[in-house]
């Protein structure tokens, strides 16, 4: 299997350069991360846009929904990120409950982010339903990028995790909404588990990067959550997820024989010892 190696043109990715990138036909790549270890290698392996997503509320916290992640533990992943990283573009998550229905909480949150944890800008869920937090966010100088479709925060409205904007009614809001994004000044859109068909039409027509997850290879890009692509969780498996790796049966393997080594006195040996 070929490895591509990132373009060296880009030595610090930024959100000019993502447009560049969508301009050229050059797709882009993304994918979570949450502290220092592992943003380190994702940024070393030349990834385009880190995403410190609130599925750190899943992978890293164990709860069923991104719902109960708090500003605050958004901020100390961001920041463990961004100590990690060179050349990636790092958004990070506007949790649920800081941005909805209050625009003046959104900026308070989005500033706390961009200073606290030094982010290069912040994702927020739904289209015209929070106009009005991000128009307020861009107007502060803070890069937006938005996200429809699937939308997690809004798992509980939803009640499933099933494909969305399969009928028209719902794709022709999801257009409508995207539009509206783009018009207000968002530099990019996430769309998540969509018909493969509206995503292409939506990278067509926007002038901004779309990337996707489940949404087809029509779209600028796509991003993954970097647990369930290195196979660490086993239980998550959507159609759309390709797993790279299997770590949850090296790292079982590896603490195994840890644990074999311990008891039978076989580690430290003699050269491991001072």
């Amino acid at each position: 299997m070929s490895v591509a190696t990132p373009s060296s043109d880009y030595k610090r990715i930024t959100t000019h350069r993502l447009q560049e990138m969508k301009r050229k036909g050059e797709k882009i790549a993304m994918l979570t991360a949450y502290d220092f270890s592992m943003a380190r290698i994702v940024d070393e392996g030349g990834m385009d846009v880190i995403l410190v997503g609130d599925s750190a509320s899943n992978v890293m916290a164990g709860n069923e929904t991104t719902l109960p992640l708090t500003l605050e533990q958004m901020i100390y992943h961001a920041s463990s990120v961004i100590r990690a990283v060179r050349r990636a573009l790092v958004i990070v998550d506007l949790p649920f409950g800081y941005y909805q229905g209050n625009s003046k909480l959104a900026l308070d949150s989005a500033v706390r982010i961009m200073k606290e944890a030094g982010a290069h800008g912040v994702k927020m869920e739904g289209g015209s339903e929070i106009k009005d937090s991000v128009v307020r966010v861009l107007s502060a100088g803070i890069p937006v990028m938005g996200h429809l479709g699937l939308t997690p925060q809004s798992i509980y409205k939803f009640g499933t995790y099933s494909v969305r904007a399969k009928e028209e009614a719902e794709a022709n809001k999801l257009l409508e909404d995207a539009h509206l994004l783009q018009e207000c000044g968002c530099f990019g859109l996430v769309v998540e588990k969509i018909p493969a068909a509206l995503g292409q039409q939506l990278a067509g027509q926007l002038q901004i990067p779309v990337i996707g997850i489940g949404a087809g290879g029509g779209v600028d890009g796509q991003v993954l959550v970097i647990h369930d692509m290195l196979g660490i969780n086993n239980e998550f498996k959507p159609r759309f997820l390709r797993k790279y790796a299997d770590l949850h049966s090296v790292i079982l393997q590896a603490v195994s024989h840890y644990i074999g080594d311990v008891k039978s006195q076989d580690f430290p040996n003699q050269s491991e010892s001072y």
